[in-house]
């Protein structure tokens, strides 16, 4: 027997041991890890007396047969990396990753049933399902990190998952500075600007760090207001005393009970918001939060955009879903008169994530197109101070805040 059949052995006695004593792998981590290396040390003493052969480095077969009973067999590893920053199967002998935004082929090949076996480890504690009725699953993983998963015939032969892993490089505003994802000047500005509530768009592609963005910018909603988010899945931590969040949920096996992100929005409204945050607005829920927004609540939230032009833009579209009663005549001026500021971030081609460009929505309108301003753009690569200004100076006022001072301020 070869130092890794003892392995395989010693983790056949494990799961025996897990059965009998009824533990949860996903749950009973501690308890889990403890029976592991007593399982491996006592095999490690029967190897040295019986003739059994030796486990090698007993710490790494401790963490061997952890990732197998308790963690995601082959992909632990990446998910042990911090440089790892997204996981993807496109099919079981070509598993990818990310690191530093750039993705590479990795050596591990799996099974078509090791692909369905971590999926439903995966989905085990979240409640959520994949199946022929239901062939997309978006879940959150007990680490934070999200699942996305598709099987055939949505897609051509093989199951294609895709874990976007909660990496936290940054949890407020300076955190993104010291990164180079923006300068010190615009960083100052945009936490007055969610101090003095205003409302704030945070566009970009896939990938661009709306989310991690999304997450420093509230980090500066003053420490008294009750912020309630509202995301399909929850990948929000905001790192503040009052927060209640909610995420959607899918339709049971008889097609009932789905709680789509338009409802969590409108319920939003009647638990005492200070603001709400919507992880990400991608159809006719962004009515429900213009709504919201015009009605006096300060809210934030992300949408796919290239820009921040373009990102008005379809706000001002994305409304229209919701049915042939909502028209442009009501949803462009709300839109101008709701959004103060867009906030633009891109990943580079280096794999670096930078905010690329700040406008600000003054609140008008000429026919279908909405003004806006430019306060901060890129030039030879870096976030420089334009020439435009934000507005509601009043509410940066009443917040303790200078904006013409912040604005005139120079340097990174």
């Amino acid at each position: 027997m070869s130092t890794q059949q003892a392995v395989r052995h010693v983790e056949g006695e494990v799961r025996e041991l897990i059965r009998r004593t009824g533990l949860d792998p996903s749950r009973d981590t501690r308890e889990v890890q403890r029976l592991v290396q007593d399982a491996v040390h006592d095999y490690d003493e029967r190897s040295l007396h019986g003739g059994l052969p030796q486990l090698g480095d007993t710490k790494a077969a401790v963490h061997s047969i952890l990732a197998v009973v308790a963690g995601y067999g082959p992909l632990q590893q990446y998910f042990d990396d911090p440089a790892v920053e997204e996981i993807w199967i496109n099919e079981p002998s070509k598993v990818f990753v990310a690191r530093g935004g750039v993705a590479e082929l990795t050596p591990t090949i799996l099974t078509s049933e090791e692909v369905r076996d971590l999926v439903e480890r995966m989905l085990k504690t979240s409640g959520r399902r994949v199946d022929l009725s239901s062939p997309f699953v978006d879940a959150t993983l007990p680490d934070g990190s999200r699942l996305h998963v598709v099987i055939p015939d949505i897609s051509r032969l093989h199951w294609q998952v895709n874990v976007r892993k909660f990496v936290v490089k940054a949890d407020h505003l300076d955190d993104l500075v010291r990164l180079g994802s923006v300068t010190k000047q615009a960083a100052d500005f945009l936490a007055a600007a969610v101090s003095s509530g205003l409302n704030i768009l945070v566009a970009g592609g896939t990938q661009a760090g709306k989310t991690t963005l999304l997450n420093c910018l509230a980090a500066a909603i003053p420490p008294r207001e009750r912020v309630i988010t509202c995301e399909e899945v929850f990948e929000l931590k905001i790192p503040l005393r009052d927060v209640a969040s909610m995420q959607c949920r899918q339709p049971s096996l008889e097609g009932t009970g789905e709680v789509p992100l338009r409802r969590l929005v409108k319920e939003a409204l009647r638990m005492r918001p200070s603001r709400i945050i919507v992880g990400e607005v991608r159809q006719e829920e962004s009515l429900d939060l213009l709504i919201a927004l015009n009605s006096g609540v300060p809210g934030m939230c992300t949408l796919h955009a290239n820009s921040a032009r373009e990102a008005v833009t379809k706000m001002c579209t994305l409304p229209l879903l919701a049915g042939d009663n909502v028209s442009s005549r009501f949803v462009v001026p709300t839109v101008a008169s709701s959004v103060d500021l867009v906030v633009h971030v891109a990943l580079e081609r280096d794999g670096r994530r930078r905010v690329r460009e700040i406008v600000a929505v003054p609140g008008r309108a000429e026919g279908d197109v909405i003004e806006v301003a430019d306060l901060f753009v890129s030039r030879g690569g870096m976030l420089q101070r334009a020439d435009g200004f934000p507005p509601h100076r009043e509410a940066f006022d009443r917040a303790g805040y200078d904006v013409t001072a912040l604005l005139a301020q120079r340097g990174a």
